[in-house]
């Protein structure tokens, strides 16, 4: 999205540039050629916006994809078992002026492993909530865009019959 999100703003700038370039020819042109100018920038126009608003549904649709594939099956939790026991037994352990460990605690591996489960629960949840977020603004990006590409879209059927 970010690779879109960078190419979108230069297309405008290329485009705004071809359509100026195109006024300043058109104040040299004849009052039917003007017209014709003034016909051309504005379907230039309309379709400006169709390929403006259809990147916006097809970027929206990708992400409520990916949304509701993150709702389906949320990412695992990146922290091992073992990973997290060691940091647990770090943090409870007691260190002298030297850095050396001074007593390794005790730890209940049938309560660390109930408090683990819980946090990779919690971590599931987390992850489910942002992608129903996530889906909720996608929609809005295809949503918002939607009825003004098929407003633009009539305008041409209409202006070509």
């Amino acid at each position: 999205m970010s690779i879109a999100a960078l190419f979108i703003p230069f297309l405008m700038l290329v485009l705004l540039g071809v359509c100026l370039f195109m006024a300043g020819s058109y104040a040299k042109k004849t009052t039917s050629e003007k017209s014709r100018g003034a016909n051309m920038i504005r379907v230039v126009y309309y379709y400006l916006i169709l390929f403006m608003t259809l990147m916006m549904t097809i970027g929206g649709s990708v992400a409520a994809f990916m949304a509701i594939a993150d709702i389906v099956s949320p990412p695992s939790y990146y922290q091992s078992y073992m990973e997290y026991k060691e940091m647990k037994i770090a943090n409870k352990t007691k260190y002298d002026e030297n850095g050396k460990p001074i007593s390794i605690p005790e730890i209940d591996e049938d309560e660390l492993l109930k408090e683990y489960d819980m946090v990779v629960k919690q971590d599931k949840e987390r992850n489910k909530e942002r992608a129903w977020n996530t889906l909720i603004k996608s929609f809005g990006w295809i949503v918002i865009p939607l009825p003004i590409f098929i407003f633009y879209q009539r305008k041409i059927r209409s202006s070509k019959e």
